[in-house]
Order: structure tokens, then sequence, then C-alpha cells
């Protein structure tokens, strides 16, 4: 067999595998422990789109002052309100974690 042909029908093979591959990102939602109800829908459901097309989404709770200091279950009660209004199917690729800024959890699809 021919040595260039060999390397032609191989860089076809990987061009066709690049373009069958799909490209993940991870999708950043932040929100702080006073946002309105409205406001967390709107997120589920871009969330939710999100989730869709295969997605990850990494979700921060935002505190300030003295609330990164409040007991660490209802911080996690807090970001749950936001879980709960997901549409889609998804688990949690990281569980909820203290971070500088406050609470962050990932989650993709299921």
């Amino acid at each position: 067999m021919d040595f260039g042909k060999f390397q032609y029908t191989e860089s076809k093979k990987q061009k066709a595998a690049r373009a069958k591959s799909k490209t993940t990102e991870t999708k950043s939602l932040q929100i702080k422990m006073g946002t309105g109800d409205h406001d967390l829908d709107l997120k589920a459901k871009k969330a939710s789109e999100w989730l869709k097309e295969g997605h990850r989404i990494k979700i921060d709770l935002f505190l300030t002052g003295r609330s990164k200091f409040m007991d660490f279950n209802f911080l996690r009660q807090r970001m749950d309100r936001i879980l709960h209004l997901l549409t889609e199917e998804y688990k949690i690729a990281d569980s909820a974690k203290k971070s500088p800024k406050g609470l962050t959890i990932v989650i993709e699809k299921a």
C-alpha cells in the first residue's frame, strides 16, 4: 500500500470523527440569596435549554457579607430552589461546595 494514500485515508477518518463529535461547554448561572421567583423561573428555563443541548451547568449562589457564614444546610436549601424548577433530567456532577464567592454546584444531563 502506498504510504501517501494511507495518510490521506487516515486524515479523512480523523476529519469525519471531528465533525461528528459534539463539544460540551460549562455554562455558568449566577443567583443570589434574594433572587425573586420569576427571575429563578427564567434562569431555570435557560438552564433546561442548556441541559437539553448537552452542556454542563455551574450554578453559583453568591453570598455577601454575613450571609457567607450562614448554616450550610440553609444555603443548600436556597440552592435547591432553582434545582426544583429545572424541567430536564439532570445529575449532579460536582456536589455543593463552598467557593470564595459563595456556594457552587455543577450539574449535567442525566
